[in-house]
């Protein structure tokens, strides 16, 4: 006939751990945060639930026996099995609140961030800089939740809406030969070296395509980008983005003159996406 399973809590085995990692039943004890007379008391229902003893016992010592060190193999097992089991909720946890987005530039991301932080503070982001096809077809296919794209996407299966538009300027410092020029054009600076953050999707496109003549140091940190902006003399880009208007206040901000200097940027989801995508989706359509 089986015996009846013990019944015991994972602090217990936690603490069985503790002493054979320890040596002793002070030691564990302060280890795990008890005094020692209530470690022992919690050691003994242990023992009691198993109905066998897991120490040798003597006046001066307390030695796991060979009951004891095949319980602590056991208990660690266990153990192990608890934390995968806690991790695989976490991650699963995790993974609802992560709102996976693919944008075609950083400054619509980042207006979307602000904007869901504020009014939904416990999701996450997991995003990614993709081309304009790739957004359309992930955001087809349910790989992202959120497609940030420059122009709406004109399927009944996909809902759309205006996110923000963006302006590209020019900064250069006070003496640069384009510091009076009330704008420019992409001709002007055709030819003219520029400083250039890696990660600015389809501007880099527009730079490139436009600008065929001009060589772009490209920087992929954003910070040190900042750095070496505020230090040299190498014009830069900048947007009309808010978190852009503090940035370089030393220099001299020119406006760009050519359509292609100013995006509108569109969200875009499925229309049967899951419903916390469409409640905040709604949301943003609607402010």
């Amino acid at each position: 006939m089986k015996r009846k399973v013990a019944f015991m809590d994972i602090d217990q085995l936690r603490q069985l751990g503790a002493f054979a990692h320890h040596g002793t039943m002070s030691a564990a004890a302060n280890a795990c945060g008890l005094s020692q007379s209530a470690f022992s008391r919690s050691i003994q229902r242990l023992e009691t639930e198993l109905g066998a003893q897991l120490f040798d016992r003597q006046k001066n010592s307390v030695h796991l026996n060979e009951t004891g060190r095949a319980a602590v193999a056991h208990a660690r097992s266990v153990l192990r099995e608890v934390q995968l089991l806690q991790d695989a909720v976490d991650e699963t946890q995790r993974r609802a609140r992560t709102l996976r987005v693919g944008t075609c530039a950083p400054a619509p991301l980042w207006n979307l961030t602000a904007r869901i932080v504020e009014r939904f503070p416990s999701d996450v982001f997991n995003s990614e800089m993709l081309g304009e096809e790739e957004i359309e077809r992930r955001v087809l296919d349910g790989s992202i939740d959120f497609g940030i794209s420059q122009k709406p996407f004109l399927l009944p299966v996909i809902a759309n809406a205006r996110l923000m538009t963006e302006t590209l300027s020019i900064a250069v410092p006070a003496d640069h030969p384009l510091a009076e020029r009330p704008c420019v054009t992409f001709d002007d600076i055709d030819g003219v070296d520029f400083l250039l953050l890696e990660d600015i999707g389809i501007w880099h496109d527009i730079h490139r395509r436009l600008m065929p003549h001009s060589h772009f140091v490209i920087q992929k940190d954003r910070e040190v980008f900042t750095r070496l902006a505020e230090a040299g003399t190498m014009p830069v880009f900048v947007t009309d983005i808010p978190m852009q208007r503090g940035l370089l206040p030393d220099r001299v901000r020119i406006p760009i003159d050519h359509p292609a200097a100013t995006k509108t940027f569109y969200l875009l989801v499925r229309e049967d996406a899951a419903p916390r995508v469409r409640e905040i989706f709604d949301w943003i359509a609607n402010t």
